[in-house]
């Protein structure tokens, strides 16, 4: 089953000077996700990492004093160097879904897609992003979000970019 997000969606577009294989590649597996996925400053711990329709990616994230979340996600769609679609949850360390540890009103499962094209070398990166099976005021409160989300992403892709400099 595939959900679909409801109400409005986020929507951050990246240029990366870099061919579109390795931005995609950068995504699909744990050594590389580990070092630039998450909120600045966060460490990352890869749990589980089956990357495929149906698979998971289960981490941990340690902020620099200590306190640690737990997030998941739920693979739905992959289409090799062109698109991923998942589903991300905050998750307890066994992988079920919880509340953010810093608000009720966060939607329990965001619905990403993030797709990838190329041009002379250069890949354009699309995140898109809305509530699943959220209430009428999480779904408000994810919308009043936008602006945090998108330093926040802002701040995971930058880390991107350094990743991406570093191992090219």
């Amino acid at each position: 089953m595939t959900e679909q997000s409801e109400g409005k969606e986020l929507v951050i577009t990246r240029v990366f000077n870099y061919p579109r294989e390795l931005v995609f590649k950068v995504w699909s597996e744990a050594e590389h996700l580990k070092r630039w996925w998450g909120p600045k400053g966060f460490e990352i711990h890869v749990a589980q990492l089956d990357f495929r329709p149906g698979g998971l990616f289960h981490y941990n994230m340690q902020s620099p004093d200590g306190v640690q979340m737990w997030g998941k996600f739920v693979y739905q769609d992959i289409q090799a160097f062109e698109k991923i679609v998942w589903v991300n949850s905050f998750s307890d360390e066994l992988g079920n879904i919880v509340r953010a540890p810093f608000s009720d009103l966060i939607p329990l499962e965001i619905r990403n897609t993030v797709t990838f094209s190329e041009n002379d070398g250069i890949t354009t990166m699309t995140l898109c992003g809305g509530p699943v099976n959220a209430t009428e005021e999480e779904r408000r409160f994810f919308e009043g979000m936008f602006d945090s989300m998108q330093e926040g992403f802002g701040g995971t892709f930058d880390q991107l970019e350094e990743y991406l400099a570093a191992h090219s």
